[in-house]
């Protein structure tokens, strides 16, 4: 029960905040993202390991440096998420800025399935809810375990346009469907889902338990892939989503090579802004056999 009302003591919050200027709430959820980085031991230590991981050769200052600034970020993630559920469309675009959506519209055209790689930047949510406006599409929804967040979560993602959400019990099958019959993919792929379906694949230079749901489900639906990035811009400026040129010769025969080719575009585009990655994540808790866990 109390869980419930702080739940909605929480909404209530981001109801309020909404109403405030953007950049006004950015500051706010930078403050938060410093009481974050100050007593989420936990989450700072699968911070400070997955950098460590991915970047040895870089200094501990600057490390540190990256860790504090991507909870800065995740705090202004948290809060601007009542943006989503509450603002109006007209609000959003003219925060969200979409480049690139002539490449989906000329696959739309030619009658070719889109697939859209989005990785796990912080502005991920951002990018969807822009993307939802120009486009009908289809996405994977995960239920969450707390109700409250359930619902206003489900009514950011479904809120503009008609947007089909579908779960992961669901299978690959409405989601090929969805593909065929116009409606791009929103897909993240890029997060330790365990042992199935997974392979060892390098993530800088690290092994990580990846799917091969990228080149699998371009291949079935006969999808190109786009990749897409939403950047959150400095001083609540707001953000810009920029949808890629889509990607040539992929799928191969080569699944493990496909896989490899999406971790290493995720690496590049992380190295242009390390601390928006979602580091709070484990991404390497899955390990191969024999090897311990690194957190």
């Amino acid at each position: 029960m109390m869980a419930r009302v702080a739940s909605w003591i929480a909404v209530a919050l981001f109801w309020l905040l909404h109403w405030l200027p953007l950049g006004a709430q950015a500051r706010i959820g930078a403050a938060v993202g410093e009481l974050l980085y100050r007593f989420a031991g936990r989450r700072r230590h699968i911070v400070n390991v997955n950098l460590r991981l991915c970047f040895p050769a870089m200094d501990e200052v600057e490390r540190a440096r990256i860790a504090r600034a991507h909870f800065r970020a995740l705090g202004r993630s948290m809060l601007e998420r009542g943006l989503l559920w509450w603002a109006s469309e007209e609000r959003l675009k003219g925060m969200i800025r979409l480049e690139g959506r002539e490449h989906v519209d000329a696959l739309i055209a030619a009658g070719r399935p889109v697939l859209l790689l989005a990785p796990h930047f912080l502005g991920l949510d951002m990018g969807g809810a822009r993307f939802a406006m120009e486009f009908d599409s289809v996405s994977v929804y995960a239920r969450q375990n707390n109700p409250v967040f359930d619902h206003w979560l489900f009514h950011g993602r479904s809120r503009f346009g008609d947007q089909l959400l579908l779960s992961r019990q669901d299978g690959v099958r409405g989601t090929v469907k969805a593909m065929k019959a116009g409606r791009p993919f929103y897909y993240l792929p890029d997060m330790d889902y365990g042992r199935e379906d997974s392979i060892f694949v390098p993530f800088f230079g690290v092994p990580a338990a990846t799917i091969t749901g990228l080149s699998r489900l371009s291949r079935l639906a006969r999808a190109a892939v786009v990749p897409v990035v939403t950047e959150m811009l400095p001083g609540g400026k707001g953000y810009v989503t920029r949808l890629g040129e889509p990607w040539a010769n992929f799928p191969t025969d080569d699944v493990e090579g496909d896989t490899l080719r999406m971790n290493q575009w995720i690496e590049s585009v992380v190295r242009t802004m390390p601390e928006q990655y979602y580091w709070v994540h484990r991404r390497f808790k899955t390990r191969p056999p024999g090897e311990k866990r690194p957190y």
